[in-house]
Formats: structure tokens, C-alpha cells, sequence
């Protein structure tokens, strides 16, 4: 029987979420991303935390974990059956790297709030918008405003409002610009597929 990626994503993010609850935050001191700037005199951020950080989430808030896991479910589980397990795989590392790659410069440039991140919220924006470029006209429904739209015009909305809460500062306790690269990261990924369709035809 063939092991879904997507099930195998949200078994690794559960399983190290109860290590975490286990640990008192002890992981999140080498696996989280933490900027590249000095804090307090030491600089905690490692190569590899651009891709564990996605793994963690919020010990202290079991949503942000649900909620995550809810829409890599929802999206990823049809992308999956449409792209296959490795397709789907390489485009949410891709959406978490770049995602963490957002989160380190972007702050880093504008000196904006220092801290470490943590959440597989960029892989999740990312196959978000992958959903959107294969499957435009795919009615879906936002968890927090149900009222049907189109994939696409939901795609538009979301970016829009991560670049404003961005620039603006606005719950700077959220990682908008990990958001953000999460769809770039995605978006490459997506057209790198149709440029590969293309040359077989």
C-alpha cells in the first residue's frame, strides 16, 4: 500500500510536537529558526533550522499545530493524488526553505522584531498557492470566514493581507514574510513543473 506524504508530514509534526511538550522547550533552542543577528551577544541560528523549525510549533498553543495540520490535510491531500509524493514533498521543503529564508533577511534588512520562529505554516502557504495555480476555479472556504471563492481570488486575498500585516507590523507575533516566501517558494516550484510539461510535449 502505497505511504501518503502527506500523512507522513503531519505523523512527524504531531510526533515532535509531544517531544516538545515533553522537553520544556528545550528543542527549540537548536531546531527553531533564529535570526542571524546576535541576541544577547550569541548567535543561536544554524544551517539546518531552515528546514526543523517547520516541524515545531507552539507548545503553548495546541491551534497552532491543529490549524496547520488542518489545511496540509485539506490542500495536500488532493495536490498529493494529482502531482504525486515526491512532487508534493518538493514543493513544501521548497515553500519552508524559502519561507525561512524570508523570515531570516527581510527582518534582518529592516530591522524589524528579533526571535525564533517555528511552525509549518510556510510549507502550508505553500502548497496553498500551488492548489491555486493547478486548480484556479477549485471552490474553497476560509475556516474563518465561510464563504466560497474561488482558489485563485483566495490566493490574491491571503498574499495581500500577509505583505500589508508585513510592512505594517500589524500581530507581529506572526511571521508574515515567512508567509510570503513560503509562496514564493511554491510558485517557483509550480512553474518549474509546466516549464518541464512543456518540453515533453
Amino acid at each position: 500500500m502505497k505511504i501518503s506524504a502527506v500523512l507522513v508530514l503531519i505523523g512527524a509534526n504531531v510526533a515532535v510536537y509531544l517531544v516538545q511538550l515533553s522537553t520544556n522547550h528545550q528543542l527549540e533552542f537548536s531546531l527553531a529558526l533564529w535570526p542571524l543577528q546576535a541576541l544577547e551577544g550569541h548567535v543561536y541560528f544554524r544551517p539546518w533550522q531552515v528546514i526543523t523549525y517547520s516541524f515545531l510549533h507552539d507548545p503553548d498553543n495546541k491551534f497552532h499545530l491543529l490549524f496547520n495540520m488542518l489545511q496540509l490535510w485539506m490542500v495536500g491531500a488532493e495536490l498529493e493524488r494529482n502531482v504525486g509524493s515526491a512532487r508534493l514533498l518538493a514543493c513544501y521543503f521548497a515553500s519552508v526553505v524559502t519561507a525561512a529564508l524570508a523570515q531570516l533577511i527581510v527582518p534582518f534588512v529592516i530591522a524589524g522584531p528579533t526571535g525564533p520562529t517555528l511552525g509549518a505554516s510556510g510549507g502550508v502557504f505553500g502548497l496553498l498557492l500551488a492548489y491555486a495555480m493547478m486548480f484556479p476555479n477549485r471552490k474553497v472556504v476560509l475556516l474563518i470566514l465561510p464563504i466560497p471563492m474561488p482558489a485563485w481570488l483566495f490566493a490574491v486575498i491571503l498574499a495581500t493581507l500577509e505583505l500589508v500585516l508585513g510592512v505594517t507590523g500589524t500581530f507581529s507575533g506572526i511571521a508574515h514574510f515567512a508567509h510570503l516566501g513560503g509562496l514564493v517558494g511554491a510558485a517557483l516550484v509550480v512553474m518549474q513543473w509546466r516549464a518541464s510539461a512543456r518540453k515533453t510535449r
